[in-house]
């Protein structure tokens, strides 16, 4: 048996983008609230009975979120378009040092009903 924690966080951001569908209301500069859940997966260790220590999990995300919030996406090295899909990718590799354990990242805006997960 594998146990999976998570912790769950939000960044408020804007973007443009190039698409087909929608094209005309996406390359204009517009903002989403982002929801975003990291997931780690492994044994509880047997002294602590945690597979990792919340704590360390939320500290990591603290350094990451300023990275992202209110923040315009477009500018942000490394991301590429703004794209769910980016947003996942960006925050694993951002968190994946701090935090080997991490098997999920979930990217999701509520307002639109989206959302994209990259795993392990």
């Amino acid at each position: 048996m594998n146990y999976e924690i998570s912790q769950t966080f939000f960044f408020d951001a804007a973007h443009t983008l190039r698409r087909e569908i929608e094209a005309d209301s996406s390359r204009r500069v517009h903002g989403h609230t982002y929801h975003a859940e990291v997931m780690l997966s492994g044994q509880p260790d047997v002294a602590t009975g945690m597979v990792v220590d919340l704590g360390l999990v939320r500290r990591a995300i603290e350094q990451l979120r300023p990275m992202l919030d209110h923040r315009m996406l477009d500018d942000i090295a490394g991301l590429g378009p703004a794209t769910l899909e980016n947003l996942c990718a960006f925050i694993w590799r951002e968190l994946l040092p701090a935090l080997p354990a991490l098997a999920a990242v979930r990217v999701w805006r509520t307002g639109v009903g989206d959302s994209c997960t990259l795993r392990r």
